[in-house]
C-alpha cells in the first residue's frame, strides 16, 4: 500500500442479512452492522481511515453464493480502484463459501484492497491475519453445511411422520397453523370439486375429454394468497396439472418423501377404491395413448362388475369351442385362489350385459326412479351453487373492506409516495377479487344449465332402445360406463344389482341430442 493510501484509506462498509424479516423496521440488522463498522472506522481516523458514502447493503440474500446486487457493485468498485479497505461486521457477512471467498480474496490482493472484520480482530495485510481469516471462513462454511443438513433432516423426519412441510398449496386443502406446525385442512367446497374431477375422468375415459368438460365448467387450479400478500394459482387446468391432481397421494391422506409413502396427519378427500380405479384407467390410457381402445370382444361392462360374495372385481374372459367364442365375467378371487373359493365364480357375459341394458330401458317405466334421479342431480348441483354463492359472499365482503381502505388512502395519494404505492396495491387486489367473482358467476351459470328437466329425461329414457340399437359396441361400452357406476353379482343369492351414477342419467339426454343433430 502506498504512503498516499496510508494517509487516506477509503473504507467501504458491506452489510448482509439472509432473510427479509425485520428489514421494514426503522432500525434493522443492516443498520446495526453499519453503525458498528462506522464506529470502528471512526476509531482509525488518526491513521487516515474514512467511510465512503456509498451503501453496499444486501437484505434478504444468502451468503451461500455471490449472486447479490450490492456485493457485485462492491467488487466492481474494487476493480475500478475506488476502494482501499472493506469493513464488515463479521466475515460470514461477505461469504459462507470457502471457494467463493478464495476467489474474492484473489481480486482483493490483485487490487491491494484489505479486509477488516469488526468483531473478529484481524487484517489481511498481514500473514497472521490471512491465516486467521482462512480458519474463520472454514468454520463459517462448516456452520452453513451443518445448518443445511439439519434442515434437510428435519424436513425428512417431519415428512416421515406425515406432516406438511411446505410447498405450493393444492386444490382441496387450506393451510392452518396448529401448535406451531402448518397442517393441511380440508376445504369443503374444493374437496367436492376434486372428487368431481376424479369421477369426471372415469366418466369421460380420457384426459382430453375430461379437460374439455373441466374448462367448460370454468374450474381452475388452487388460488391462494402467499404470506407476502401475492396471489398464486387460479389458472386453467392443463394436461400436466390434471395429471398431478389425479395421481397425488395427498388426496388419500398420505404423504410422500423421496419416493416413500407414509400415512399423513391430514384427512383424505378420495377413497382408496376411487383412487385405484383412476390409476387403473390412467395406466390403460398410457398404453393406448389416451384413446378409447376398440372393444375387440364386446365386453360392455369391463371394469364395473363386482362379485358381492368375495368383494372383488370380475374380469372379462372368453373360451373357444370350435368356431364359437363364449364370453364370461369371472371372479378374480376364484381365478387366483381356486374356483371353490366362490359360490358362483362366473356368469355368461352376454346375458349380464343384456340384463343391464334392460335395466336402463326400464328406467322410463318407473316414474319414481326418474323423480329420484332428477332430485339427486338437482340436490348435488344446488349444493355446488350454494357453496359458490358462499364464496362469492366472502369475496364481496373483502371487496367492501378494500373499498374502505381505498377511501382512506386515496386523499394522500400523489403527495405521499407510500400512500400512492398502497393505493395501487389495493386497486390491483380489488381487480383480482372482482375477476374471481366474475369466474364464480360464470361457473354458477354453467351449473344451472345442467339442471335436469323431468320431461326431457323421460323422453331420453324412452328413446334409449332405438338409440342403443344404433350404437357400435365401443359406443355402447362408453355409454354404459357413463350411466352405470357398478354392477354387483351375488352368486349365492343369484341376484344382480345395478347402481347408476347420480348425475350420469344426463348422458342419455346428451346422446339423444347428438343423435338428433
Amino acid at each position: 500500500m502506498t504512503d498516499d493510501k496510508a494517509r487516506h484509506i477509503r473504507c467501504a462498509i458491506y452489510t448482509r442479512k439472509s432473510t427479509e424479516e425485520g428489514l421494514e423496521q426503522k432500525f434493522n440488522s443492516l443498520d446495526a452492522q453499519r453503525e458498528a463498522a462506522e464506529a470502528y472506522i471512526a476509531s482509525q481516523r488518526s491513521v487516515g481511515w474514512e467511510s465512503l458514502p456509498q451503501k453496499y447493503d444486501d437484505g434478504g440474500f444468502s451468503g451461500g453464493d455471490t449472486d447479490r446486487p450490492a456485493f457485485q457493485r462492491l467488487m466492481a468498485d474494487v476493480r475500478a480502484g475506488k476502494i482501499d479497505c472493506i469493513v464488515v461486521y463479521k466475515i460470514d457477512r461477505l461469504s459462507r463459501s470457502l471457494l467463493d471467498f478464495a476467489s474474492m480474496m484473489g481480486v482483493l490482493e490483485e487490487y491491494e484492497v484489505s479486509l477488516v472484520s469488526v468483531t473478529q480482530q484481524f487484517n489481511t495485510t498481514s500473514s497472521m491475519g490471512r491465516l486467521t481469516l482462512n480458519i474463520l471462513l472454514s468454520f463459517a462454511q462448516f456452520e452453513r453445511e451443518i445448518i443445511s443438513e439439519r434442515t434437510r433432516d428435519k424436513v425428512a423426519a417431519a415428512r416421515r411422520k406425515g406432516k406438511w412441510t411446505g410447498g405450493p398449496q393444492i386444490l382441496g386443502y387450506d393451510i392452518a397453523k396448529k401448535n406451531g406446525d402448518s397442517q393441511l385442512v380440508i376445504n369443503k367446497g374444493e374437496a367436492e370439486r376434486v372428487r368431481s374431477i376424479y369421477e369426471l375422468y372415469l366418466e369421460e375415459g380420457s384426459m382430453q375429454a375430461a379437460l374439455k368438460v373441466i374448462r367448460k365448467r370454468g374450474w381452475t387450479t388452487k388460488r391462494y394468497r402467499t404470506k407476502k400478500g401475492h396471489f398464486r394459482g387460479g389458472s386453467e387446468f392443463s394436461k400436466s396439472t390434471l395429471q398431478k391432481l389425479l395421481t397425488n397421494p395427498l388426496y388419500l391422506g398420505k404423504m410422500t418423501y423421496k419416493g416413500e409413502v407414509v400415512e399423513g396427519q391430514h384427512d383424505a378427500i378420495i377413497d382408496e377404491d376411487l383412487f385405484a380405479r383412476v390409476q387403473g384407467l390412467l395406466g390403460r390410457n398410457r398404453h393406448s395413448g389416451g384413446r378409447h381402445v376398440r372393444n375387440k370382444y364386446n365386453a360392455l361392462l369391463k371394469g364395473i362388475v363386482r362379485c358381492k360374495h368375495c368383494g372383488c372385481a370380475m374380469s372379462h374372459h372368453f373360451t373357444k369351442r370350435g368356431n364359437r367364442r363364449y364370453r364370461y365375467y369371472v371372479c378374480i378371487r376364484a381365478q387366483k385362489l381356486g374356483w371353490d373359493e366362490c359360490p358362483a365364480p362366473s356368469l355368461p357375459a352376454k346375458e349380464l350385459e343384456d340384463f343391464v341394458a334392460e335395466q336402463i330401458k326400464g328406467l322410463g317405466k318407473d316414474t319414481t326412479v326418474i323423480a329420484d334421479s332428477v332430485q339427486a342431480t338437482q340436490d348435488r348441483l344446488q349444493d355446488e351453487v350454494v357453496e359458490l354463492e358462499r364464496r362469492r359472499g366472502e369475496i364481496e365482503s373483502r371487496i367492501r373492506a378494500l373499498g374502505r381502505q381505498v377511501g382512506e388512502v386515496a386523499p394522500r395519494a400523489g403527495f405521499d409516495e407510500a400512500a400512492t404505492q398502497k393505493l395501487g396495491l389495493l386497486q390491483e387486489e380489488m381487480r383480482l377479487e372482482q375477476k374471481e367473482i366474475a369466474r364464480l358467476n360464470k361457473e354458477m351459470t354453467v351449473i344451472r344449465k345442467r339442471m335436469l328437466d323431468p320431461d326431457e329425461l323421460a323422453g331420453a329414457v324412452e328413446a334409449f332402445d332405438p338409440l342403443w340399437q344404433s350404437l357400435s359396441p365401443t359406443r355402447k361400452a362408453q355409454l354404459i360406463h357413463l350411466l352405470v357406476d357398478q354392477v354387483e353379482y351375488d352368486g349365492r343369492a343369484e341376484t344382480i344389482s345395478v347402481t347408476f351414477h347420480p348425475t350420469g342419467i344426463q348422458t342419455l339426454i346428451d346422446e339423444n341430442q347428438e343423435a338428433a343433430g
